[in-house]
């Protein structure tokens, strides 16, 4: 998470309209040559352009029809009760007792419950180091047992530094569920972030097995096994997946290389992280935007235990997304598969990627930035990719209605996605508006949100 300066931090605290969300009309300004997805539209936020980015979205999995969208700043929450037709802003996600807050992840329980995790301080670090100089922060979770409608009072802290010379910043955290129904378990919360001081970053993990009420005290999970312990900011980027057994996957990225640990107890005890895919350096600034990144992200198919891992890196010259899969959990890796399907070697970037695996069918969905129609490599698409054939070869499909110019804005360090059923939502960060003329400052943004469906008619919910 950063704010306008390009530390990982938030802007100001803004105004939420309360109104209900609207869809926005397809048709505009196409973005690139390719087709549509299946009944694609896309949703914009009702609200004035401000500091907002960093989406992320989860589906109900007992009540496929709602669906829940977070973004900052400051932590935020939309919900939805249609299938993503039409969605309500909610109130009572961000701390009273912190300046910021952001960075957020949501996720729903095998219970139907809500989660939305995020980061909460008063007061970031100074560019050399962002452990330098700052103030309390930690990791928070808020539940909602109504699917997001509504939001309990407290928020439970994982993880909070009191303010003292030199201490840590928690960043970054990633929530995901145990939402598999034979896993040993089932219903498990698992939360794990990046943890900066002044000479390395680590990975930190905590657990709850009581619906979020209670988190174990946060551990180590980064071993740096055979990597150098002193990375001064290498290590980051946490996610994870709960595999149908129980098993628990997580990658992150540690210098030019993915990390990959497992846990077979329900996260009690992690084996060594490895690493497991050697990439290209990681880009950390594409034209335009104020800073980007090539994060792993890590998923499973639900139906057979097939793991997929994505992330971008420029090894042919211009950043690609790619993807690869293990059948033996993690032991052995395919080779990289281009997941962006423009040619070789045209120079057009393809960024900030984020993965979601269809529980219902195993298809690999992947939402990117993409400028593969910009001669000059600026303005940006959305483009939605989808494998149906365990991550061999992707599709892509033009998601979003018209290109936008980054404008050096900061779109935050990445998008949103979520599939279940042949439904699929995405969350990415546009540019708005400049400041007004002789104004200072960089663009407004806003968050938007995709819909594709790819369900069959004869069982797209309308025809129940």
């Amino acid at each position: 998470m950063t704010t306008e300066f390009g530390l990982r931090t938030l802007g100001v605290v803004i105004v939420l309209s309360l109104t209900t969300l609207a869809a926005v009309p397809r048709g505009r300004q196409s973005v690139t040559t390719l087709p549509a997805p299946p009944n694609g539209k896309v949703i914009t936020l009702p609200r004035r352009p401000g500091n907002f980015s960093e989406p992320s979205v989860a589906i109900n999995p007992l009540n496929p029809s709602q669906v829940l969208t977070a973004f900052q700043v400051p932590a935020t929450a939309v919900s939805s009760e249609d299938y993503g037709e039409n969605w309500q802003f909610t109130s009572g996600t961000a701390p009273e007792n912190y300046k910021i807050s952001g960075d957020v992840s949501v996720s729903y329980d095998i219970l139907g419950h809500a989660f939305l995790c995020y980061i909460a301080f008063d007061k970031l670090g100074t560019p050399e180091y962002w452990a330098h100089n700052a103030t309390r922060n930690g990791v928070f979770v808020r539940r909602s047992l109504d699917g997001g409608k509504t939001w309990e009072a407290s928020a439970a802290a994982i993880d909070e530094q009191s303010t003292r010379p030199e201490m840590p910043f928690e960043d970054k955290p990633y929530l995901i569920a145990d939402n598999n129904p034979h896993s040993p378990y089932a219903g498990t919360l698992y939360v794990g972030w990046t943890e900066f001081s002044l000479t390395k970053s680590i990975i930190l993990f905590s657990r709850s097995n009581n619906g979020g009420i209670s988190w174990s005290q946060p551990f180590e999970i980064s071993s740096h096994e055979g990597l150098p312990r002193d990375d001064n900011g290498a290590v980051e980027g946490f996610t994870a997946a709960a595999a149908p057994n129980g098993l628990l996957y997580a990658v992150w990225a540690d210098g030019d290389s993915i990390v990959f640990t497992e846990s077979r107890d329900g996260g009690i005890t992690f084996v060594p992280s490895r690493k497991i895919i050697d990439t290209a350096p990681l880009y950390f600034n594409v034209e335009a935007v104020e800073r980007a990144n090539g994060f792993p992200q890590i998923a499973v198919d639900s139906r057979n235990g097939r793991i997929f891992v994505t992330w971008a890196d420029y090894r042919n010259g211009d950043v690609d997304v790619f993807c690869a899969t293990s059948t033996d959990r993690g032991r052995n890796w395919s080779r990289p598969v281009r997941v962006n399907t423009d040619p070789l070697h045209d120079g057009a970037d393809q960024f900030f990627q984020w993965l979601a695996v269809d529980p219902s069918d195993g298809s690999a969905d992947v939402v990117f930035y993409d400028r593969r129609d910009d001669p000059e490599n600026r303005r940006a698409g959305v483009v939605l990719a989808r494998s149906t054939n365990g991550g061999q070869s992707f599709a892509n499909y033009e998601w979003s209605e018209s290109s936008f110019d980054p404008d050096d804005a900061f779109l935050g360090d990445y998008l949103g996605i979520s599939a279940m059923n042949g439904r699929v939502y995405g969350a990415w960060t546009e540019t708005a508006a400049r400041p007004r003329s002789g104004t200072a400052g960089r663009p407004s943004t806003v968050v938007k949100l995709g819909v594709a469906d790819f369900t069959p008619p004869q069982q797209h919910p309308a025809a129940q």
